[in-house]
């Protein structure tokens, strides 16, 4: 699922040498410095990724999406580190800092887990730009922009899909972590259930809870949570668990019923190749499109801050269409997107009930 670790010593400089990209997980990726001419003055892109890295068919991807766009149609430099399950605070700030020592001025950290890293190494190093997807604080250095997104706008629709396409009127949500940010997911989901049938049954299980963050990149456990929500009825199994979610969509095809996928479009992702008859659709997350965004907004010589939303309005969620299993019911998803775009429908971000 990773890609091999290939360190370019024409791409890396500074101190930021063979042994701390080694300690940090850091991989420059292919001819970085041949897409960008070499030029010295190239924009240096480093992304640190979440749990599960470049290759897990969901989050993570969607974000490299956006790193290689950037790559190509801006000529930016790039190297890429990934985080380890069970490391500590510590290891998140030191692959941050041998980014910045290598000569990364940009830097785009992945998931909510970064952010006391970020907060702290980005006040150390005020001249240099750091984007954080998923996250915010209030003592947010002036340094730090925040990509954020509408999940529960996406999640409501799959929830409408979910209630529609359901037979047994029993349905299942998978949250990877026990956090703020996928309970925005499961508030949506279950909105968007009884939004069409509020006698709907919906099953919910979280594979961890914080400080263990393993939810996001254990399959198996995945596998296993769709599996005892199968055997209690749910035909219908969405799942917002990073590579996780591959174990769920694993265990809901084999069974034949519907895996509803997450972040990146999964139905179209060669690894899952074998189980797209059985993934109605994924709630995307257009982090690529925050991503390029963002690295465009910097090498246009901009100063961005602050916080950008990515909402249903903004295209930043989106429901999948590949396969073409939810075509029957697109005028029912309209009506539900317009209303939501319109303020009409107004959505939670903690579960109800």
């Amino acid at each position: 699922m990773r890609r091999s670790m290939k360190l370019a010593a024409v791409v890396l400089s500074g101190s930021l040498g063979m042994a701390s990209l080694a300690a940090c997980g850091a991989k420059s990726t292919d001819s970085n410095t041949a897409s960008s001419g070499g030029a010295s003055d190239s924009l240096k892109v480093g992304m640190a990724y979440d749990i599960g890295g470049r290759g897990d068919q969901s989050f993570n991807d969607s974000a490299a999406r956006g790193l290689d766009k950037a790559k190509a149609d801006l000529g930016v430099s790039v190297t890429e580190a990934e985080a380890k399950p069970g490391e500590a605070e510590a290891d998140k700030e030191t692959r941050l800092k041998n980014l910045v020592d290598g000569g990364y001025k940009t830097i785009v950290a992945v998931g909510f887990v970064y952010q006391d890293a970020v907060n702290k190494v980005a006040k150390d190093n005020p001249t240099v730009k750091f984007a954080i997807i998923d996250s915010n604080s209030k003592d947010q250095p002036s340094n730090v922009t925040s990509l954020l997104f509408a999940e529960q706008e996406g999640s409501y629709l799959a929830g409408v899909a979910a209630a529609n396409k359901s037979k047994s009127k029993h349905v299942g949500f998978i949250g990877g972590v026990q956090s703020e940010l996928i309970k925005k997911f499961e508030a949506g989901y279950k909105a968007g259930v009884k939004s069409v049938d509020a006698n709907i049954v919906v099953e919910t299980t979280y594979l961890t809870t914080p400080p263990d963050f393993s939810g996001f990149a254990s399959p198996d456990k995945g596998k296993e949570a769709a599996q005892g929500q199968l055997d209690k009825g749910a035909d219908v199994i969405y799942s917002a668990a990073g590579s996780s979610g591959n174990g769920a969509i694993e265990a809901v095809a084999n069974a034949k019923k519907y895996a509803i996928g997450v972040d990146s479009d999964q139905a179209a992702q060669p690894a899952l190749a074998r189980y797209k008859d059985y993934i109605l659709t994924s709630m995307v997350k257009n982090v690529d499109t925050a991503v390029y965004s963002y690295i465009d907004s910097v090498k246009k010589g901009q100063n961005p801050t602050g916080i950008k939303l990515f909402d249903l309005k903004a295209q930043g969620v989106s429901l999948a269409t590949t396969g073409g299993k939810i075509d029957d019911i697109q005028d029912k998803l309209k009506t539900a997107t317009d209303a939501i775009t319109s303020g009409q429908t107004k959505i939670p971000v903690t579960p109800e009930g």
